[in-house]
């Protein structure tokens, strides 16, 4: 590669999987010895790079801390097709709870003694296709790429909110945990505000080395873990973490409405490698992935695309009818307090 700018060289070598690089590195556990006062987090890589790679200075930020801020990421446009995406998606949930039906992908808990929508699932078949314009869009596909190599695999997709008026916690927690050979991420696409009192998440940089009891962090400190920081996301912000990140947010009263997308992010080569998932649940998500590209087309007349640039070997066959609901039966381990580790797979 004579001849080619170092910075070219830096980007390539960013984007190989963690396990070429080294991955991981001894770590100590979280320390839980003594609580302090909350203190904001400061961004960490917040610029906004024009191709929508990653630089390799917030690839290694991400990589150090845990997670990686990005403001303004989504463009009005999109974002305000999110919102408007969002307000069908809640209304047809509670609607459903109304009339008796059951649809487990419309998540409810009670509270106080009645049932509160917190959580649509599987949203790719929710009659809204700007799921699939924002799964399709470089903003996403770039960071993708970026941190899980060109042969990333949307893993998941969800919204979780906050509805007005409802400020319950989500408690500390790791989404999943693995022998951390490869990067496996969640990238929170920010469609309110978050502010302090209204459930700004709040995060432990550099958790994710590590399995953490996070019972043990509740107990002996409740909110105020050592190191922690909380995140003020503007509507269009992207937080990306890592999924043995320790996060969650505090309680509120009077909170306004909150709304966040989640897509997760795993390589082809670290699900066929430690599961829980088999080669024919890959090969269906990756399909999503012309179709997510397909409707980003459609949306953005004249606006350059992402370029897809995976292997032969992980550009399934399309096929007539290709599912948008590509469920789990089997979940990768986490680490609760509330409700115990996911099963994974046996």
């Amino acid at each position: 590669m004579d001849g080619v700018d170092l910075s070219y060289k830096l980007r390539l070598a960013a984007l190989v999987p963690r396990r070429r690089l080294g991955y991981p590195q001894p770590v100590e556990s979280v320390s839980v010895a003594r609580c302090a006062q909350l203190s904001p987090a400061d961004d960490v890589g917040t610029s906004v790079v024009h191709d929508h790679y990653l630089t390799p200075e917030q690839i290694n930020a991400f990589d150090d801390q845990g997670f990686l801020v990005l403001r303004h990421w989504i463009p009005s446009h999109l974002l305000e097709r999110l919102q408007e995406g969002a307000v069908d998606w809640v209304s047809v949930g509670k609607k459903s709870r109304q009339v008796g039906e059951v649809n487990e992908d419309y998540r409810f808990v009670n509270r106080d003694g009645r049932d509160v929508m917190y959580r649509v699932d599987y949203l790719h078949n929710k009659g809204q296709v700007v799921s699939l314009e924002l799964l399709g869009s470089p903003e996403i596909l770039g960071i993708a790429e970026s941190l899980a190599g060109k042969n990333f695999v949307p893993t998941y997709e969800a919204m979780v909110f906050k509805d007005t008026g409802n400020g319950a916690p989500i408690r500390w927690h790791q989404d999943a945990t693995h022998p951390r050979r490869y990067r496996i991420f969640n990238i929170d696409i920010y469609l309110d505000a978050a502010r302090p009192g209204q459930g700004a998440l709040r995060v432990v940089p550099g958790s994710q080395r590590t399995k953490v009891d996070v019972c043990e962090i509740e107990d002996r400190c409740g909110w105020e873990v050592p190191g922690r920081h909380f995140h003020l996301q503007g509507a269009g912000d992207i937080l990306v973490h890592d999924v043995m990140l320790v996060h969650g947010s505090a309680p509120t009263l009077g909170n306004s409405l909150r709304r966040t997308i989640y897509y997760e992010f795993r390589p082809a080569e670290q699900i066929l490698e430690e599961g829980p998932w088999d080669r024919a649940w890959v090969d269906k998500r990756l399909r999503l992935l012309p179709l997510a590209l397909e409707a980003y087309a459609r949306a953005n007349p004249g606006q350059a695309g992402f370029a897809w640039r995976a292997d032969p070997d992980f550009r399934p066959a399309p096929t007539s009818g290709a599912e948008l609901r590509v469920a789990h039966l089997v979940h990768s381990p986490g680490s609760y307090c509330s409700a115990g580790d996911v099963p994974t797979k046996t």
